[in-house]
């Protein structure tokens, strides 16, 4: 078979690193990667050889300044000469020497409208540059020096100063290569001199940032990746940092966001098992409940008086938790179901929860399930609420087993003392009903967290689930409960609101009627 009629595939001609491995970006594309580090030696580096530039300028500056301030002294040297000798006769071998010791092509003195000139040659060279020194800006110095540095060899200045004495000026023509040379070799010492500052520098500044921040941010970072990645085994120190900065900070909140969220975890994981458990025990709980409503079935056939009286209540206590068994296990999840609402009437609903707890009125020779203690029921004539009467059971029944547990605690009780009192009245639109105690109250501790999971209970044993469970169904009713501050023992406030009216629907209903 012809070679060019093989299939091809397309993956084969791709380069190794252009292939994808586990959804990572391909290898060209791969940035490079500088820690905090080798940022921080970088930012040194760069900061440190900045100074030295900035030293740098004024000091090279200073330098030909210094130069030629130098040739300009030798030069009024030589021009004491010139007034000293008669005549401004000078033999040429004076000047010659003169001229050497300046290091200067010419030597000239003006001075009261005269000028005399020493020169080496009857012809001096052209001059390409003048300077003066009696009057120069810093920034005229700093770029007559640069302009030194770039010109190259072989240019003839002319530079200008103050004379021995009196007015004036002297002047001198030099060439520029020696003062170049000069300036290039202290520009080397400065740069091999700045190098060795700012590597050591450098290296002073990189190993205290280094261990006063880069290290407690690794730790702290590796800390983080610790605990993503295993945040329940992830071990929380057992001492805060002692730092009093940013990064100690920093730490304290760390310590305190692993701990609070390695508490939650441990809530869920507790949650999660709990609901499992929950599930199994409904399900169980169901069958055992529907063969139980079986027999009081047939106990709602027998004659006997006190039989009459009870079964009807025994109907619909099993009623009740088989339907909230069936609703658990239908959700199968820790959100409450919607509530179905209705008018109920308040005072009914008391007396229910007053009977399922024993609280009531008792028969000759019966005993309540929480003796000696007083239920008083204050609850306005013909007051209704909007609510799930099933949901609004729970509530209250919640609240008034939590208040009779924490009277029962105080035992032996006095009717005249331990007490329970249920108060329901219309506020506007809104039904306010109280669930109110003698009791010792809720401690301040638990009254931060009082209606959350495993929180809110005060009772050794308790699961903390009941309050939770009430809030949880008042939210659903768009109302609230809350903790009345400042009364005897404690006081729960339940707000149901009214449902609002839909006045289309109304008006349509209206128009249909």
């Amino acid at each position: 078979m012809d070679a060019r009629s093989e299939p091809v595939n397309p993956t084969e001609s791709l380069p190794a690193a252009d292939t994808l491995a586990e959804g990572r970006p391909c290898a060209r594309k791969r940035r490079l990667h500088v820690g905090l580090s080798g940022k921080l030696l970088l930012f040194t580096l760069a900061f440190v050889l900045l100074a030295e530039v900035m030293i740098y300028v004024p000091s090279i500056a200073v330098y030909r300044l210094n130069w030629i301030s130098d040739r300009l002294a030798g030069a009024r040297t030589a021009a004491l000469v010139l007034d000293a000798s008669p005549d401004g006769m000078v033999s040429p071998q004076l000047t010659r020497e003169l001229l050497h010791s300046v290091g200067a092509i010419t030597v000239a003195l003006k001075r009261d409208n005269t000028r005399r000139l020493l020169a080496s040659s009857d012809m001096p060279p052209e001059v390409s540059h003048h300077t003066d020194l009696r009057d120069i800006s810093p920034i005229t110095a700093v770029s007559e020096a640069f302009d030194t540095l770039f010109a190259g060899n072989g240019r003839i200045i002319r530079a200008v100063g103050t004379p021995p004495r009196g007015g004036g000026f002297v002047e001198i023509v030099i060439d520029e290569t020696p003062l170049r040379k000069a300036m290039l070799q202290f520009s080397r010492n400065i740069l091999l001199v700045s190098l060795a500052i700012s590597a050591l520098t450098a290296a002073l500044v990189y190993f205290g940032l280094a261990m006063m921040f880069v290290r407690p941010m690794r730790r702290l970072t590796q800390r983080m990746i610790a605990f993503r990645e295993s945040p329940e085994s992830s071990p929380v120190p057992p001492e805060e940092p002692r730092r009093l900065d940013e990064i100690g900070q920093a730490e304290r909140e760390f310590v305190a966001m692993q701990s609070q969220i390695a508490d939650t975890l441990q809530q869920k994981n507790h949650l999660a098992a709990l609901g499992l458990a929950v599930s199994k025990i409904n399900h169980d709980l169901r069958n055992l409940l529907s063969s139980v409503q079986l027999i009081s079935d047939r106990l709602a056939a027998i004659r006997d008086p006190a039989v009459q009286r009870f079964a009807p209540k025994l109907v619909v206590a099993l009623d009740r938790a088989i339907a909230y068994c069936e609703h658990t296990l239908a959700y199968g999840r820790a959100q409450e179901p919607p509530p179905e609402r209705r008018m109920v009437e308040v005072a009914s609903l008391v007396r229910d929860v007053r009977d399922t707890l024993g609280l009531g009125e008792t028969e000759q020779g019966e005993t309540p399930d929480v003796p000696a203690i007083r239920f008083v029921e204050s609850v306005e004539r013909g007051l209704t609420v909007d609510a799930d009467p099933d949901q609004l059971f729970r509530v209250l029944l919640n609240l008034c087993r939590n208040a009779g547990e924490a009277l029962a605690a105080r035992a032996p009780n006095d009717p005249d003392r331990d007490q329970i009192r249920v108060t329901g009245r219309r506020e506007g639109a809104a039904v306010v009903i109280e669930v109110a105690d003698t009791g010792p109250g809720v401690p301040e501790r638990a009254q931060a967290h009082l209606f959350e999971p495993f929180h809110g209970s005060t009772r050794r044993g308790g699961t903390g689930l009941g309050l939770a469970i009430a809030a949880e169904l008042m939210r659903a009713h768009g109302g609230d409960i809350k903790l009345v501050p400042g009364t005897i023992g404690a006081t729960f406030q339940l707000i149901v609101p009214d449902r609002p009216v839909d006045l289309e629907a109304r008006r349509m209903r209206r128009a249909h009627g």
